[in-house]
């Protein structure tokens, strides 16, 4: 197999294969793996033709990194830095040119900070499954209930709401008859996005099949890339910031790892003499405390004898259940802030995510204000009025 080395970046997005000769590798099946940064996936990319470009956004992060394509014939690889777009060309069956275009999560308009200073307010409310509840209008005319989910991207509205409560399917009147199936790959086009003070224009809208209790959607951290997100629960306010805000007494400090484009932290349990640390992804739309990774805890030889609280099943995004014991762990610390007693899901199974990770929920996580500093990617934290509030699956 064939390595292809391209030290090629553009911080623009130039136009469309404007240059005059473009790397070729040559494919016979359609199916395509990628190994983004480390992390190889076989069934990651499928050849499409009809795309002039196919464009493949790589994994969230501000270290310079590659990306290698593999087809069953050749492979490519390249370099990939905050704000690059590289070109290429993968033919298929000889015949077929698919034009494919591998952009950086962190576009040229991330890298350029604006001169005007702004701090944007979106009214939320806690509920009582945890989530942070915002009121979004849509194309103004539909009012839809989203929740902020640090552990989501885009914005994901429920199949159910988008036929219920919005005009998005509007040209398909059979469907909105029950008659047939409505096509969700087929909606209206979403124009404006409004919560609280800050409008997304033309933002992505994704149809899902799940989302929090009682929520119509979710909106995840990346439409916040290159700001400073702010969850107060004092105030219940998301404050989305230009700038690091300066009044951060008492707050403590740690840096952001993101591992596949999921924001995550370093945190450990600390049971008897013993300390068990990894990484955290942070879940602001999990109505628990802790979910412990199967993969991680066996690596781990984590403790098999916590007291048992109950068990239970947990429901991904997705919809697909799994089952768990809930235990009572004596100690966690995250960000040099301890907890006592705290109810953890321990998986009984690969978690939804498919890689070795731990999950903070938002039942720890609304025990503390948060500032996410997207442009640096730190953490900041600090205990608020919810710090001694009994937990949802307390012993």
């Amino acid at each position: 197999m064939k390595y292809i080395f391209l030290f090629c970046f553009f911080l623009g997005l130039t136009p469309v294969f404007a240059q005059s000769k473009l790397p070729v590798i040559r494919a016979t099946s359609n199916k395509v793996a990628i190994n983004d940064g480390g992390y190889l996936d076989k069934n990651r990319w499928t050849l499409s033709p009809a795309a002039k470009p196919d464009v493949f956004t790589a994994d969230r992060t501000r270290e310079t990194k590659w990306v290698t394509f593999y087809t069953d014939l050749d492979s490519i690889r390249i370099k990939v830095k905050p704000g690059s777009s590289t070109d290429f060309v993968i033919l298929l069956n000889g015949k077929d040119s698919c034009y494919t275009r591998v952009v950086s999560a962190i576009g040229p308009q991330n890298l350029v900070r604006s001169p005007k200073i702004t701090h944007d307010t979106i009214p939320f409310t806690l509920t009582a499954y945890n989530a942070i509840k915002v009121k979004a209008i849509v194309n103004d005319t539909d009012t839809l209930m989203v929740h902020f989910d640090v552990g989501s991207f885009d914005f994901r509205f429920t199949k159910d709401a988008i036929l219920k409560k919005t005009k998005l399917l509007s040209g398909q009147p059979e469907a909105l008859a029950g008659k047939v199936n409505p096509n969700y790959n087929k909606l209206n086009k979403v124009f404006k996005v409004q919560m609280g003070n800050i409008t997304f224009n033309e933002p992505e809208i994704v149809p899902t099949g799940f989302t929090a209790r009682e929520m119509d959607g979710r909106f995840g951290w990346n439409l916040f890339e290159g700001k400073q997100v702010e969850i107060n629960y004092d105030l219940n306010a998301i404050i989305v910031h230009s700038r690091l805000p300066k009044a951060l007494k008492g707050y403590h400090k740690q840096k952001i790892e993101f591992i596949q484009s999921f924001v995550c932290v370093k945190g450990s349990f600390e049971i008897g003499q013993k300390k068990y640390t990894g990484n955290f992804l942070f879940d602001t739309g999990s109505d628990q405390a802790l979910i412990v990774d199967s993969t991680w805890a066996s690596k781990q030889h984590f403790p098999k004898d916590l007291k048992l609280i109950k068990t239970s099943a947990l429901k991904d995004p997705r919809g697909v259940k799994y089952e768990t014991r809930i235990v009572l762990a004596p100690r966690y610390k995250i960000n040099n802030f301890e907890l006592s007693n705290i109810p953890v899901y321990m998986l009984g199974s690969q978690n939804p995510t498919r890689f070795e990770i731990n999950f903070l929920g938002n039942d720890l996580l609304k025990r503390f204000n948060i500032v996410l500093d997207f442009e640096q990617d730190y953490l900041y934290m600090k205990p608020n009025k919810l710090w001694e509030v009994k937990y949802r699956e307390s012993s």
